[in-house]
């Protein structure tokens, strides 16, 4: 069964770093992959699991760069992968099948948000083929990996901008509606919860437990390039003199915050035998019910996740949508 959106009181919340909720885990002989490590809380990810002793792997579009950034985690492994390019994907998995290694955490950390309308060479929208369907063929792949970790992981980062849009089954890639950067990057958002939560259902019989991270709003990130300092402004995670503001319960994490929830749900044994859901500030998310939904859209103190993001049905349907897309 999926897991019911119900906060533990893990003992950890907004302001908790990476560094904090896996003090005392041991990591020694797991096995990590970590997509987007070399930036961001992606980076921050890495570093972290690596420091606990797991073996780290990040896939890297640019592998000079990636090895650079990732000076602070020695031992780190950078190889070539490019989410858009569904080749480069299967060359990546068919090398790490070949070492042998089970796969005990995955985390999918990499994304873009809120581009210019761009394709990949099949004509998928940008936003839903890096930020889903990628990590779909990705994960799928190496699902053998997973499984013979015998107790693996699968984090998916999502993020508060599921209220942007749900999943259009009608019109994935914008090819009868207007192309909005936002509302393709809020579909892509829906796409990740719902992956983590058909990913659970699918491979819990297997050890394969899923979940799915909204990080916070961390302005100091490539993520948010496409965003002009006055959006940033307005919507008030840049002060006056356009330095970043730090409110992590308004969600304004830094970088080390904002890598909290996906460590812990990559490493916490506070999770032991759960799975399928969509988590926050270190916690499980509570669901958004009709009567709190305009005090969760309009102000992000308040916790939660739209029913949508975390539907079965929906999620069931993504998947074999995505299978096909991705065959």
């Amino acid at each position: 069964m999926t897991t019911a959106q119900h906060p533990l009181g893990s003992g950890f919340g907004a302001a908790s770093t990476a560094e904090e909720v896996i003090k005392g885990i041991d990591l020694t002989g797991k096995v990590a992959i970590v997509t987007g490590g070399y930036s961001g809380i992606g980076l921050e990810t890495a570093r972290v699991l690596r420091a606990a002793g797991a073996e780290v792997v990040v896939p890297a579009r640019d592998v000079e760069r990636a090895r650079t950034a990732l000076k602070d985690a020695p031992g780190a492994e950078v190889e070539h992968l490019d989410l858009l390019d569904p080749a480069s994907i299967d060359t990546f998995v068919e090398r790490f099948l070949a070492s042998g290694r089970p796969l005990h955490l995955l985390v999918n950390s990499a994304g873009i948000m809120a581009t210019p309308l761009t394709r990949d060479a099949r004509g998928y929208e940008g936003q839903f083929a890096t930020n889903h369907l990628g990590h779909f063929q990705l994960t799928t792949r190496l699902w053998p990996a997973l499984v013979a970790a015998e107790g693996a992981r699968v984090v998916v980062l999502s993020s508060r901008g599921i209220r942007f849009a749900g999943v259009d089954f009608d019109d994935l890639h914008f090819e009868q509606r207007t192309y909005e950067p936002f509302l393709a990057y809020g579909q892509s958002k829906t796409a990740n919860s719902l992956f983590a939560v058909e990913a659970d259902r699918r491979g819990q019989a297997q050890g394969i437990r899923a979940f799915a991270v909204h990080p916070g709003l961390i302005v100091d990130t490539g993520l948010v390039k496409h965003l002009d300092r006055a959006a940033l402004q307005a919507a008030g995670a840049l002060d006056s003199e356009g330095r970043p503001v730090r409110d992590p319960e308004r969600q304004m994490k830094t970088v080390r915050q904002g890598a909290a929830t996906s460590v812990w749900c990559a490493t916490s044994p506070q999770l032991d035998g759960l799975g399928g859901v969509y988590c926050e500030n270190v916690d499980i998310s509570p669901l958004v019910t009709p009567e709190n939904e305009a005090a969760w859209a309009g102000g992000a103190s308040v916790p939660g996740v739209l029913p949508r993001a975390v539907d079965p049905e929906s999620a069931a349907r993504l998947w074999e949508v995505s299978d096909r897309l991705t065959a």
